[in-house]
């Protein structure tokens, strides 16, 4: 009998009822953060066996690996958009829908996979999962029609949502139970963070390789080496639990409803415009009916898949609406300074130093968290990362037509920076506080990060882009009213443009409708560049009022701290 079914036997004559202890703390976030449930105290669990070196340098670079593959197959679609949707026939509006079919499943699964994985073990967890998902990284190649692309994005978008709780855990397996929630999470979140600019940096060669089938060809090789890793270098299996119940399931398909129709309406609503259609008017209505019928069947049931009444209590929406907030404002990264540069005709290839800098300051901000971060130092950690924000967007509010990457690269070292020195220290908190519960409110914790750090990167991306249009419009208008045709300077101007077509054009009138054409890209050129400093800006004052909070937090905290105590006095006789 081999090690694999020796494991598998013994996995599966211990089954009793999960229960969480200090020495193992279980954590998962949309970035992912899980831990294994351990046995009861009837069935003490098996202590922690350091590795050698070699080992957990293996499972840190499976870990790694294993993110990177789940990430680039988000990333290869968001950030090459426009050289996928040319060759597939497919407008840009077409192809975000790709996004938008991968999102919809994703953005709710992590939730139900944590009962699946107590349920049916954690070695047949990994295994099936990254099967599925390598299975599904080969089916892209048979794509032929828009439609099965779509249909592949959704279960690619199911095949991907373990994958980021493989990377999570891998990474916590061979760190000591004291360090997982310092140096384990730190590296962890640094791991998922990697994706992003290393699709920008491999992307541009890639493409000149082998087109957009080349995305999908890197995908599947790095998952079909992230398959040899789960098999070579097992994770260690808890005992199982039969933690699944039917009414589980219908409550999570109606999250599931909620948070996919949130995701697809903030992925395409800006490129339809929000008034516009119809349909996204309904698929908020679905959203807010799915999300409705989800809490009340919560609110009535005696073993909660998520509680919602510690949801809504004042500590919860107190660090809901501070994880909110950052993820917002993080968001100029991604979806300010990029696209800023794209607008400005920067192509990957002419930002891959910046999309190293973005890098170096992912990396180190988790080598600087991990050394810093302990109890009672998260809101100081938060204050500096708020301000290195402000600082970085405020910076980039100066930009012009004429900036390019290197201008950014200290702006966006420092965002990077402070993007990574947040969440950590948030999340240990969140995990004490539900770990404080029990560990049914382990899910609930999942629900808050699921709503806060992916639906809240599609609440930012929409927010951004539409106030980046909103100010276009607004600064193309006042631009436009101050260009008259009889004013000299803007008639020499015009002149000027048109000049430039007298080689292929012999009609005076040609030549100036050609120039006044150009004359009006640039303008816009101009309100776009403008548009951006004011999201830049709006980026910097929020970051700022966040900051302003929670120092008026902290010192109201210990304000009362200080007051003294009142002892009652004895009635008079």
């Amino acid at each position: 009998m081999s090690s694999r079914e020796t494991a598998a036997r013994q996995e599966d004559a211990t089954i009793i009822r999960p229960d969480f202890r200090r020495n193992a703390e279980p954590a998962e976030t949309v970035a992912a953060i899980e831990s294994a449930p351990e046995p009861a105290a009837s069935s003490p669990a098996p202590a922690f066996v350091p590795k050698s070196c070699m080992m957990v340098a293996a499972y840190m670079l499976a870990g790694t690996l294993i993110a990177l593959t789940q990430g680039l197959g988000m990333s290869f679609i968001s950030t090459n958009l426009q050289q996928i949707a040319g060759p597939m026939d497919l407008t840009q509006t077409e192809a975000t829908w790709l996004m938008a079919a991968y999102l919809f499943p994703n953005a709710s699964l992590t939730l139900l996979l944590f009962k699946v994985r107590a349920q049916y073990g954690l070695r047949n967890f990994a295994e099936v999962a990254i099967v599925v998902y390598v299975l599904v990284c080969l089916a892209h190649f048979w794509t032929d029609s828009y439609e099965s692309a779509l249909a592949l994005r959704f279960f690619a978008g199911v095949a991907a949502a373990p994958m980021t709780s493989l990377g999570f855990l891998y990474i916590l397996e061979p760190i000591s139970p004291a360090k997982k929630m310092s140096i384990g999470l730190c590296a962890s979140l640094t791991a998922l963070a990697l994706p992003s600019p290393v699709t920008g940096l491999i992307s541009p060669y890639l493409l000149d390789i082998g087109g957009y089938h080349a995305l999908y060809l890197v995908e599947m090789g790095l998952a079909m080496v992230s398959l040899g890793l789960v098999y070579v270098l097992p994770l260690a299996s808890p005992p199982r639990a039969k933690v699944i119940s039917s009414l589980d399931v219908i409550s999570y398909v109606f999250l599931a409803i909620g948070l996919g129709c949130f995701a697809v309406v903030f992925t395409v609503g800006r490129l339809y415009w929000w008034t516009a259609v119809d349909w996204l008017a309904w698929m908020i209505i679905a959203g807010i009916a799915a999300s409705a019928i989800f809490a009340a069947i919560e609110l009535n049931r005696k073993n909660h898949l998520v509680d919602i009444r510690w949801l809504t209590s004042r500590e919860i929406l107190h660090f809901t609406g501070a994880l909110m907030v950052s993820r917002l404002v993080f968001s100029e990264q991604t979806s300010g300074a990029i696209n800023f540069l794209r607008n400005a005709g920067m192509l990957n290839e002419q930002m891959a130093g910046l999309y190293w800098v973005i890098l170096a300051g992912a990396v180190a901000s988790g080598v600087v968290c991990a050394m810093i971060m302990k109890p009672g130092r998260a809101s100081a950690i938060h204050a500096v990362s708020l301000l290195l924000v402000a600082v970085g967007s405020y910076m980039d509010s100066q930009s012009t037509i004429l900036t390019r990457p290197e201008q950014m690269y200290l702006s966006q070292f420092l965002v990077s920076f402070a993007s990574g020195l947040f969440l950590p220290p948030a999340l240990m908190i969140g995990m004490g506080a539900a770990m404080k519960r029990g560990p049914s409110y382990i899910l609930s914790f999942i629900v808050v990060f699921l709503a806060t750090q992916k639906v809240g990167g599609y609440l930012g991306s929409a927010l951004y882009g539409t106030f980046v249009q909103w100010r276009e419009q607004f600064h193309s208008f006042r631009l436009v009213s101050e260009l008259a045709s009889t004013d000299p300077l803007v008639a020499t101007r015009l002149i000027q443009l048109g000049g430039a077509y007298g080689k292929v054009l012999t009609d005076p009138n040609q030549q100036v409708v050609q120039g006044a054409a150009l004359l009006a890209r640039q303008v816009q050129q101009q309100a776009y560049a403008l548009a951006y400093n004011d999201s830049f800006l709006l980026t910097a004052w929020a970051s700022l009022a966040a900051l302003a909070f929670l120092l008026l937090h902290l010192a109201w905290r210990n304000y009362h701290r200080l007051l003294p105590i009142k002892t009652p006095t004895p009635a008079a006789a």
